[in-house]
């Protein structure tokens, strides 16, 4: 058994092959904090930014990743009225156990588990291509939305405020 650690952009490369799915890499000099700054960086709109929101279900602990647009706030109300149960905001431990990857570079692909539950927010749906993080806070990927729906085996659905 190795004691190397693990290089969290090669996972989520690794997950976007095997998928056989055409995506792009870029990695930036600076940390990009917000959807905003994310969307500056590349030269999109913050709506083409995918954030990937962790949850947790109140009664049994089980992961929800929730892929919503940059700008989005997230319901937990829908989100629990869609699963049958409540759920709350997972802390930065839990995340990490999770997917494999600390807040601020949680990609949608590449975990360490498969999580059980994993939403997507209907308007990335409306660009051609949209940005997430590949594992740390200054790499993402380029992809078609429907692509990272496929691949995640998500289901799509309005989960955001208003």
């Amino acid at each position: 058994m190795s004691d190397k650690p693990v290089d969290p952009t090669r996972c989520v490369t690794e997950a976007l092959d095997l998928h056989q799915v055409s995506y792009e890499l870029r990695t930036f000099s600076q940390i990009t904090h917000t959807a905003e700054d994310a969307a500056t960086a590349i030269g999109c709109t913050a709506h083409q930014i995918v954030k990937s929101l962790l949850f947790k279900t109140k009664k049994t602990d089980k992961a929800v990743l929730v892929l919503t647009s940059g700008p989005n706030r997230v319901d937990e109300e829908k989100i629990s009225a869609h699963l049958g149960q409540k759920t709350k905001k997972a802390d930065a431990a839990f995340v990490k156990e999770a997917t494999g990857f600390s807040i601020g570079g949680v990609s949608p692909v590449g975990h360490t588990r498969a999580l059980p539950f994993i939403l997507f927010h209907e308007d990335l749906l409306l660009h051609d291509l949209v940005w997430a993080a590949a594992g740390t806070h200054n790499t993402v990927f380029c992809i078609r939305p429907q692509d990272l729906v496929h691949i995640t085996d998500a289901q799509v659905l309005e989960v955001k405020e208003g």
